[in-house]
């Protein structure tokens, strides 16, 4: 029998000398109840080889780490006294015992000394049917430590670890720098974002209590028997289900959460939640419940300008401006390697070296806007930590690459440079184009600028990449990858012209020259505004019939913003057509003041719509996360405390809008 097993038939004054013999990870109080203490499974045939999702259970088997090693927890590198301590573990939470104490969520929370804003285990509910057959089922929620943890793959600095000790998913707040983006990934909002000291935190299992075999804090502090823990697949005794879903619960094949349930109280056919967020959860033939939208604003539309400035503004401006900066150096240099006159006249003017910088300039502020977005901005080297798994990490390096890419080919355009050698000349005495005479700046300068569009590329397909994510559908759609591509060349569009015309103009140009270079602007701008354009169509198509949190953030943007987002729709409609008409005209009249004044408003509308666009794009996203209650974990009640200054008592639990 082990020490854990031992411990259960052992009288409580006998424990504090049997401590003395064991592993210090977690100090085992003399009041610890039996029920507090793991079930031991010594009799093998009582764990199960794999779990239902076809992983094995043995976690060595899996990451071929030896058995008994140290997880120096607590600064201790004994090993633990679980005999199953390489088994993957997890929760089991009895729905019908839960009475909503939020005693787990303060046991918890004591345990790991958190803030009164954040708590790694809380407690939401669901309720329908109406008096007298009301019913509730509250539903206690923390890391549920997955088989395939999404919030591992997508963090950039490699702060979370799945260790072969009981399967846990743990992550260390002093390797996190606070970009939040396990928060999004995590159908369950597990990790827990404090911008108050801008890093993530979460539920790391109580490994020290189970090294000397206690469950985790929630569990034992349990009031109603609702919580609890064991190796994987064993239904705990007493209970008669072992079901992957309960309503509320997204869907499981997201991340193959290590959690079951039992719920066998009868529920009403529909049941809604008590937060602000418009969803609920409809039982269909089968009896699952599945979420539909829960249209509890009406139909009404409104503006809420003021609601689009939000604390992803940073992100906002790194994207456009990303996308801009690649568009920018994309469309004339491509269109150079064509053999299109116009820009093979510009790459070879003094002009090309100032767009590259342009370029540069643009992708550096990028990058700065997206650093001040972190939590812990001056460790925003670690971002590329994670380029094997995380596509945040993979953006990052692409969009550096680009910017390294620009700046040689600004360096390469240098020699060649008329002005500049001028300038030299007579301040310096000194001549670039003499002394790299013998270089292939041509070849060099064309290399570079191919290596820079690559490199761009891998960074805008990896921007897409990152919001491709599945507990966020409406992200996760076509439209991102519209959005995404459509401004780039749009925007793009915009910065180059400018450049590329007013050269060609001041060059004095042929007439016939300027116009081609507006034709291929114009058309690019068309083409950026309609892929953007059958986007969301297609968004809009799609989540109009779509019962997910997809179609209630689909639902948000038609009544909460829907002024605003029908106004971002008609200038959208507006410029493709003035586009399309400025086109024509350009193809049949000379290039005139007029032509140029109205080209500009054209595209100067569209950075107007581009940045309602992207505004909605981050404020509307509802992610498939846990019902809250109807003051905790509820964006209503935090925006109302925050209105009737409620927030500024510390006691309630509402974050600063900081990070």
């Amino acid at each position: 029998m082990s020490v854990a097993a031992n411990k259960q038939a052992t009288p409580a004054a006998e424990i504090g000398n049997e401590q003395e013999g064991r592993s210090n990870h977690w100090e085992v109080r003399t009041q610890e109840q039996p029920y507090a203490f793991l079930p031991t499974h010594e009799d093998k045939n009582e764990i199960k080889e794999k779990n239902r999702y076809g992983q094995l259970i043995d976690c060595v088997d899996i990451s071929g780490l030896p058995e008994g090693r140290s997880m120096f927890i607590n600064e201790n590198p004994e090993v633990g006294t679980n005999p199953n301590r390489n088994k993957q573990h997890g929760f089991f939470f009895t729905a019908d015992n839960c009475i909503g104490c939020h005693a787990c969520e303060a046991a918890c929370s004591e345990k790991n000394e958190n803030p009164a804003h954040l708590a790694f285990r809380s407690v939401g509910y669901v309720e329908g049917g109406s008096y007298p057959d009301y019913k509730r089922m509250n539903i206690s929620m923390a890391c549920n430590h997955c088989d395939d943890p999404v919030c591992l793959k997508g963090c950039p600095t490699k702060a979370y670890t799945k260790h072969a000790e009981y399967g846990a998913v743990l992550q260390d707040p002093e390797t996190c720098f606070g970009c939040g983006y396990c928060t999004w990934v995590c159908p369950y909002n597990a990790p827990q974002l404090d911008p108050v000291k801008g890093r993530v935190s979460k539920c790391n299992m109580c490994v020290d209590r189970l090294e000397v075999g206690l469950k985790p804090a929630c569990v034992s502090a349990c009031v109603g028997n609702a919580l609890d823990f064991g190796v994987i697949e064993n239904t705990p005794e007493n209970r008669e289900q072992c079901k992957t879903s309960i309503p509320g619960f997204p869907d499981p094949e997201i991340t193959h959460p290590n959690i079951r349930f039992q719920q066998t109280k009868t529920l009403p056919d529909e049941m809604s939640r008590t937060d602000s967020m418009p969803v609920k959860y409809h039982k269909d033939d089968k009896g699952n419940y599945k979420p539909v939208v829960d249209q509890k604003e009406g139909k009404a539309k409104f503006w809420n300008f003021a609601k689009l400035n939000s604390k992803e503004n940073p992100l906002v401006l790194f994207t456009l401006f990303a996308q801009a900066a690649f568009g920018t150096l994309l469309i004339p240099f491509l269109a150079a390697l064509f053999g299109i006159d116009a820009f093979v006249a510009f790459i070879n003017s003094d002009m090309f070296l100032p767009l590259t910088i342009i370029s540069l300039l643009m992708t550096s502020f990028a990058l700065f806007m997206s650093v001040t977005h972190l939590g812990k901005p001056f460790r925003f080297y670690r971002g590329f930590n994670n380029l094997r798994y995380s596509p945040m990490s993979r953006e990052g390096l692409g969009l550096a690459m680009f910017s390294a890419g620009c700046g040689l080919t600004a360096l390469f355009s240098l020699p060649g440079n008329l002005w500049l050698n001028e300038l030299s000349v007579s301040w310096l005495d000194l001549n670039l184009a003499q002394m790299t005479s013998e270089l292939p700046l041509a070849a060099m300068q064309t290399g570079a600028g191919i290596f820079a569009l690559i490199a761009g590329f891998i960074g805008i397909f990896y921007m897409n990449k990152c919001y491709q994510i599945k507990a966020r559908p409406f992200w996760n759609h076509l439209q991102t990858v519209t959005s995404f591509s459509g401004n780039s060349l749009s925007l793009g569009a915009l910065v180059s012209g400018v450049i590329v015309i007013t050269t060609l103009v001041m060059q004095q140009a042929e007439s016939a020259v300027i116009q081609q270079a507006v034709l291929v602007f114009g058309l690019v701008l068309c083409v950026g505004m309609i892929i953007e354009a059958i986007g969301l169509i297609r968004h809009n198509h799609d989540l109009n019939r779509n019962e997910n949190e997809g179609g209630a953030a689909h639902y948000v943007q038609c009544t909460t913003f829907g002024k605003t987002y029908l106004l971002r729709n008609y200038l959208l409609a507006l410029n493709i057509v003035a586009a399309t008409s400025l086109v024509m005209v350009t193809a049949i009249t000379e290039f005139t003041v007029t032509l140029a004044l109205a080209w500009i408003a054209v595209a100067l509308l569209n950075v107007v719509t581009a940045l309602i666009g992207r505004a909605l794009f981050y404020i509307l996203v509802i992610p498939t996360t846990m019902p809250g209650a109807f003051f905790w974990k509820n964006k209503g009640f935090e925006q109302h405390a925050r209105d009737i200054g409620l927030a500024d008592n510390p006691a309630t639990g509402v974050a600063p809008l900081a990070h």
